[in-house]
């Protein structure tokens, strides 16, 4: 058994809800904490929705989940308001000034479609969770080793691209898990994502649960439900998820998502954290076997496969659609790396129910994006005009449309560098600096600041994961001058028919020679592309020696040179 999992059988969790209460009440520091609870707190606490900052002695991150990425325009401006209230730097960590992108209080939309809010106080957890529980929204299991946020199409309910509405299984699924005792302390994170879209925008591929939609011919009437992948995941190992051959009525998802977490529970690893996701799990007993004992544990009997309805797969929602009723629209805003002020976020809450029926809703995408739906047709240019529009505009250049970035060393223990100041900085650049072709509307440029994969550069169009590099500069006062922040730099991945995990073509990039090395390849690529090829697609034909021979052309040489990180 390894030290976390002892820690979690001294204690379950979701014990430590109370915990923080009591905490809170009584004011006490990190210290006193861990003196009462143990250095294990600190995992438990994750069952809480909150991360210690770690860099920043004494504070949190908090994490609240938004299953599917919906949102009412009340709970929307519940959380840009604890954010705008709550997650403040101190003056010893610069205020209001600790970030000149962002200044303070902001929040971050992450890729599983999540809130994260920094700098929280343990006193004020209680206050917040109470304003949460007045909307109905909650931080538990927003980490932890457990059954995650459940994603979605954030266009759920709306887009021509779908076969069903898959929110209310969303939404069964999740209220089944969260603060279950049962499923609550599992070998490790439980992933899952389920729609009813055509495109596959809630990416079934890389998930351990991913639920997409088919039909079955039945006495020659269609039934509609999800077909099934498990054991996808990126991080270290990185596996698309393999098909089942299973139909799972809308009506049984909760049963069938217990099952699997049943035979995860009772099959997975509990001894070596680096090998103990449900991916190793899925690879070591064969997509069959796991089938079969899924199968023993599920307590309604599962059909075999029928029609798959997938066609492909959106990355994003970003620009002002068109939904089903032709007189409304949804409007897709464009966050570069997913950070925004929260009184910004407050304010697009408020718009949506100004302009918007009263159907109104906000969503995030797994892109770091949100949409605001249900809009008349004559009232989205008002909508646009809102002051939080301004910088979020739905017609963004190609980088800035496709910008990923994690949490990063600025908050995060694991994080090797930093990235959502870099990721906009380099977007913002990018798109004034390189001309790509017209009908290239998004380049997907992910950063992670660690290999744990956050951001998900395996799937991007190019993709970095934080590195320290020692580099060649002759006049550095001593060894460690010559160390800087750099990445591994990887292209051509991609989700969908054709998908793909980038390959990593260089490693250890010191960060001032990206943009030079991204000028010259797509300089390459526009002079070399076949009609309609996308910068993935040229990358794979291009070929990993083509490419690095292509980036050592920049003045800033890849294997080691310098140049400014703008």
């Amino acid at each position: 058994m390894n030290t976390v999992e002892r820690w979690k059988q001294e204690k379950h969790p979701l014990d430590v809800i109370e915990d923080v209460r009591e905490y809170a009440e009584e004011g006490l520091s990190f210290d006193e904490i861990e003196e009462r609870a143990g250095d294990g707190e600190w995992e438990r606490l994750k069952w809480a929705g909150m991360y210690s900052h770690g860099v920043q002695d004494g504070y949190f991150m908090m994490r609240t989940k938004v299953p599917g990425g919906y949102l009412t325009p009340e709970q929307g401006e519940v959380v840009g308001e604890v954010a705008d209230e709550f997650a403040t730097a101190p003056e010893e960590y610069g205020g209001d000034q600790q970030n000149d992108l962002w200044g303070d209080a902001y929040v971050d939309i992450t890729t599983r479609q999540d809130f994260q809010e920094h700098w929280i106080e343990v006193e004020d957890v209680p206050e917040i969770w109470n304003r949460y529980d007045d909307v109905g929204l909650t931080t538990i299991q927003g980490c932890g080793d457990s059954a995650r946020n459940v994603l979605g199409c954030p266009a759920a309910g709306l887009d021509h691209h779908e076969v069903f509405d898959a929110q209310p299984v969303i939404d069964a699924v999740s209220d089944f898990f969260t603060e279950n005792r049962e499923y609550g302390n599992l070998p490790r994170k439980f992933k899952i994502t389920i729609t009813g879209c055509r495109e596959d925008c809630a990416q079934s591929q890389i998930n351990d649960v991913g639920m997409t939609p088919a039909r079955r011919e039945v006495d020659g009437q269609y039934q509609y439900g999800f077909h099934v992948r498990v054991g996808g995941g990126l991080s270290d190992g990185p596996r698309m998820g393999s098909e089942l051959d299973v139909f799972v009525p809308p009506e049984d998802a909760v049963e069938f998502t217990r099952a699997v977490a049943q035979t995860f529970k009772e099959l997975g690893n509990r001894f070596n954290r680096g090998v103990c996701r449900m991916r190793y799990l899925v690879q070591q007993m064969g997509p069959e076997k796991f089938e079969e004992a899924v199968r023993d544990r599920c307590t309604v009997d599962l059909d075999t496969r029928g029609e798959d309805l997938t066609e492909g797969y959106t990355g994003d929602h970003v620009g002002v659609h068109k939904q089903r009723d032709e007189d409304l629209r949804y409007v897709g805003f464009n966050v570069v790396a997913g950070r925004m002020g929260g009184d910004e976020f407050a304010e697009a809450a408020r718009a949506a129910e100004k302009h918007g029926t009263d159907e109104a809703s906000l969503r995030l995408a797994t892109d770091q994006n949100f949409l605001i739906t249900h809009i008349p047709e004559e009232n989205v240019d008002d909508l646009l005009a809102e002051p939080f529009a301004e910088n979020y505009q739905p017609d963004p250049g190609p980088f800035a449309r496709g910008a990923v970035g994690c949490t990063g060393s600025e908050f995060c223990n694991y994080g090797i560098i930093e990235t959502k100041n870099r990721v906009k900085r380099w977007a913002r650049e990018l798109d004034d600096r390189i001309d790509t072709p017209d009908d290239l509307e998004v380049v997907r440029m992910h950063m992670s600041g660690c290999s744990a994969s956050c951001a998900q550069p395996q799937i991007a169009d190019i993709g970095f994961r934080g590195e320290t590099v020692k580099t060649d500069i002759d006049d550095a006062d001593d060894e460690n001058d010559a160390i800087v922040e750099g990445m591994d730099f990887g292209l051509g991945g991609s989700l969908g028919a054709d998908n793909e995990f980038l390959d990593w073509v260089e490693h250890a990039v010191p960060a001032t020679a990206v943009i030079p090395a991204l000028e010259k390849l797509f300089t390459a690529y526009t002079d070399e592309r076949e009609e309609g090829e996308r910068f993935y697609e040229w990358c794979r034909r291009a070929g990993n020696d083509e490419l690095r021979a292509v980036m050592q052309q920049a003045d800033a040489n890849v294997s080691g040179g310098v140049a400014a990180d703008d």
